[in-house]
């Protein structure tokens, strides 16, 4: 037997017994230091708007340099990029794109017209709703898979806020209010109850900037999630889900992004 088939041969049996075995309670504790992260997170993001460099690329020669040659870019915000806190783990990742040939107008619209996004993202966000709008405040619904050894079905809720700086700066924040984990996807699928669930994600946040210049548009996201801890024993089941993922998530969708402005230029 290929190696390949024995490992899903095995990941099958063990997933027979996944709900009892790694379902787990999302603990006040572990919620308690993501609010204090997420705290300091957003005071360095505010602090950054009001003096310096608006563009984290700028701050770096290579950076700018591999964007305007078509690279995109995800690194850890710090020097892992996984923060380990007390039952749970922080994924905190900053990424950039530059589009050439798009304006500004043309990118936020993109980026607001929610109800688009399920084409935009697929196969990651395989539904998307805007829920609610009030100027630039938008409240959104997203269900999102997540796919390794595992395939994992999410419904989520996300506040975002929209801000010009000028005319050709913007900004924007993004908040989960829900995320629920969705039990055999399908027509007998059910949620489970959020934070009581095998805590594949509690909270995806990010603060996107948006300039135009160079003849294009500068993207950069700064995205912070949080999931559970690896547990004993299934680490080579769990680990490929919650620290590859972030990255590999983040990347496809800045190149997702990227394709679909570029498909809407002139």
């Amino acid at each position: 037997m290929p190696p390949n088939t024995q490992l899903f041969c095995l990941a099958a049996c063990l997933l027979a017994g996944l709900p009892e075995v790694t379902r787990v309670q999302l603990k006040p504790a572990t919620l308690e230091a993501f609010a204090k992260y997420m705290q300091a997170a957003q005071a360095r993001f505010d602090g950054s708007l009001r003096g310096g460099a608006f563009l984290w690329v700028d701050a770096s020669p290579d950076r700018k340099r591999a964007v305007r040659e078509g690279k995109i870019l995800a690194e850890p915000s710090n020097q892992s990029g996984d923060i380990e806190i007390p039952d749970g783990l922080i994924h905190d990742w900053t990424g950039a794109v530059f589009v050439p040939g798009v304006t500004l107008a043309q990118t936020l619209r993109m980026f607001e017209d929610y109800n688009n996004h399920k084409n935009i993202y697929r196969p990651e966000v395989l539904d998307s709703r805007l829920l609610s709008r009030h100027g630039g405040d938008f409240h959104v619904f997203l269900r999102v898979v997540k796919k390794q050894i595992l395939t994992v079905v999410l419904n989520t809720e996300h506040d975002v806020h929209y801000v010009k700086l000028d005319r050709r700066r913007w900004y924007s924040k993004s908040f989960t209010t829900r995320i629920a984990e969705v039990e055999d996807p399908g027509p007998n699928e059910h949620e489970l109850p959020p934070g009581n669930d095998h805590g594949f994600l509690w909270r995806l946040n990010s603060f996107w900037r948006f300039e135009e210049r160079d003849g294009g548009v500068y993207l950069e996201c700064q995205i912070i999630s949080l999931t559970r801890d690896v547990p004993a024993g299934l680490g080579w089941l769990i680990n490929p889900i919650i620290r590859s993922l972030p990255r590999e998530s983040f990347t496809n969708s800045l190149n997702a992004t990227r394709q679909a402005l570029m498909h809407e230029k002139p």
